[in-house]
């Protein structure tokens, strides 16, 4: 998924590191010039993965029904979801696509993922580059990643985990839950909220929540709401 990309250039490119890595799905949200003739041009022959690129108003529309999301970002972030490596990060979402979809998230040319963005996914990964000079080009922060899936998924012994997680929206779904719960019970001060959301996202983002879960947790949050009084 590419976040408000500026420069059709590097969707193109972007599209062109994906096929040559087998991988097809595209998400673009919010590309500012899509589209366009550079596009096509940056594309070389994967212009079939342009053509079915699908085009979102959101980092949460495009996330819909997506198991596992990983924010790739050069930055490191005071309060985030857990950060994991490159190469794990290939490996495990290898394994997880055989159970649900799985989203690789790329950030604008310019600023990359806002916070808010990166808190929206369940792992932040970064590329080891130099640390004096860590700043890639959008279609090669791609092609490095897209690579990386595809060594993993050619591995002989490629298990799916036991385990399948609540999807993007079911968890979001959960965390609005929770903050009107907060809002309630006066646990959440609207004026001076501090970073007490981002904290819990990661909390709970260190679980990879079960849909059984997060319906236990919703169920919990509505009792707190509305106590049933016993004799």
């Amino acid at each position: 998924m590419l976040c408000e990309t500026s420069h059709p250039g590097n969707i193109g490119a972007a599209a062109r590191a994906m096929k040559t890595m087998g991988l097809e799905q595209l998400y673009l949200v919010n590309p500012q010039r899509f589209p366009d003739p550079e596009a096509e041009w940056r594309a070389s022959r994967a212009t079939d993965v342009l053509t079915a690129a699908r085009i979102c108003a959101s980092l949460d529309e495009a996330l819909q029904g997506v198991g596992y999301a990983y924010a790739l970002s050069a930055r490191t972030r005071e309060i985030a979801v857990p950060s994991v490596g490159c190469r794990i990060a290939a490996q495990q979402a290898v394994e997880q696509a055989l159970n649900q979809p799985v989203a690789l998230v790329f950030g604008n040319e310019t600023y990359g993922l806002t916070t808010e963005q990166v808190n929206r996914c369940d792992r932040l990964i970064s590329i080891p580059a130099n640390p004096e000079y860590s700043s890639l080009n959008l279609g090669a922060a791609v092609q490095v990643l897209a690579y990386e899936v595809r060594m993993a998924a050619l591995e002989p012994e490629v298990v799916a985990p036991a385990r399948t997680l609540a999807t993007h929206e079911e968890v979001e779904g959960f965390y609005a839950h929770l903050e009107q719960t907060m809002l309630e019970i006066g646990f959440l001060d609207p004026q001076h909220p501090k970073k007490l959301m981002p904290r819990l996202r990661r909390l709970f983002a260190r679980a990879d929540l079960e849909q059984e879960e997060v319906n236990i947790l919703r169920g919990l949050l509505k009792a707190f709401r509305n106590p049933v009084r016993r004799p």
